[in-house]
């Protein structure tokens, strides 16, 4: 008798699970995801060269897709249902189609590729490849390389101007930026900065480029009308990430080893107010309305959030271990966070008061990049 009121006891806490599990997809299902339509994300897990493919209205991984050795740079493109991304390891940029979780290109773009950025009407993909000191431009439709171009040594990421004029390229060994036309990628301009250049944001009227240092304390201030550095602005510690506002005119940059985040009004290029967040602040992302930062802090594994208008910190999220990157899905209403040394994806629900974590996604072994794709 007692097997018997066992096993129904059993039966019964599964139902129970299942129907929570259901109601807690339900109420994390975004408002603007008609039926029909799916909402995933695309994990790279650097240890296996693997991508994690997750859906977020089920909230469980659905695929496991080889890349490539070393995966980074992850994008959804613009206009086509496809992810993109590189091996680092294999020098190859690779295309994930979203609708079959399958690789159907690998374009070959020259040695140590980290980061991929699209032109505004999806047409054109540009790679800086650092270890054959070149950029590349690939049509998106033939997955050709169409252009090639000559960077500084080492360059470390290229990016586009909303105008779509200038690729901006880091060049980490050397100290400089290279600004070329996107048209035809031949050189316009070099100009020194800090060393070990790496991240680069561009205002919104393609007017300037703050660019962070990788071993100093300092992000330099690129002019790339009159193509002059205009400022190495000093900051107390080394910039682990740039956050730009969506208008342009602040700059939020995390500052690990000054266990804070400093602003910079983009305006009068100055170092303005500086925020103690916690022990290793070590990335951001923005809500759309530019009301709240969620910063992700490494060392406590953890989440704090920003109310930016009143600079004031909210309760923090505990999610895994080191988390670091993070990325609002559309509409801001739900932020994932990948957690590098507990293989996971955290998934936090933000349109609630209080923001709080939903569940914990498994992915590969040492995640790092990701994108989300609507389709």
């Amino acid at each position: 008798m007692s097997r018997h009121l066992n096993s129904r006891l059993i039966f019964l806490i599964l139902i129970l699970g299942a129907l929570a599990t259901r109601e807690v997809a339900v109420e994390l299902r975004p408002s603007f995801l008609r039926p029909g339509l799916h909402l995933m994300a695309y994990v790279g897990n650097t240890a296996d060269g693997t991508l994690t493919v997750a859906d977020l209205v089920r909230l469980s991984p659905v695929a496991t897709v080889l890349v490539g050795q070393g995966p980074s740079g992850l994008r959804a493109h613009p206009t086509r249902n496809e992810i993109w991304g590189l091996s680092s390891a294999g020098g190859f940029a690779w295309v994930l189609d979203v609708k079959t979780n399958q690789i159907v290109a690998r374009i070959q773009v020259g040695a140590a590729p980290y980061a991929v950025d699209f032109s505004s009407d999806g047409k054109r993909a540009y790679v800086a490849a650092s270890g054959a000191n070149a950029v590349v431009a690939i049509d998106c439709a033939s997955r050709a390389v169409i252009a090639r171009g000559r960077a500084g040594r080492g360059p470390w990421i290229a990016r586009l101007t909303l105008d779509g004029k200038i690729l901006v390229v880091s060049n980490r060994d050397d100290a400089t930026v290279s600004l070329l036309d996107a048209g035809s990628l031949a050189s316009l301009a070099i100009i020194s900065v800090a060393p070990q250049p790496e991240q680069i944001s561009v205002l919104p009227d393609s007017s300037k480029a703050f660019v962070s240092s990788g071993t100093s304390n300092q992000v330099s201030v690129v002019d790339l009308r009159r193509k002059v550095l205009l400022a190495n602005l000093s900051l107390g510690g080394t910039p682990d990430a740039l956050i730009l506002k969506p208008d342009g005119g602040e700059l939020y940059i995390p500052v690990s080893n000054a266990h804070g985040m400093l602003v910079v009004n983009t305006t009068t290029n100055e170092v303005g107010d500086f925020l103690i967040l916690g022990m290793s602040p070590t990335a951001g992302t923005l809500t759309p309305d530019a009301a709240m930062l969620y910063v992700s802090d490494s060392g406590a594994g953890h989440i704090v959030p920003v109310a930016i208008q009143v600079r004031q910190l909210q309760r923090p999220i505990t999610v895994g271990q080191d988390p670091h990157t993070s990325l609002l899905t559309p509409g801001g209403d739900i932020l994932l966070v990948v957690d590098a040394a507990s293989n996971d994806l955290a998934v936090i629900r933000t349109n609630t008061p209080t923001p709080r974590l939903v569940t914990l996604i498994p992915v590969g072994q040492a995640p790092r990049d990701l994108a989300v794709k609507v389709f």
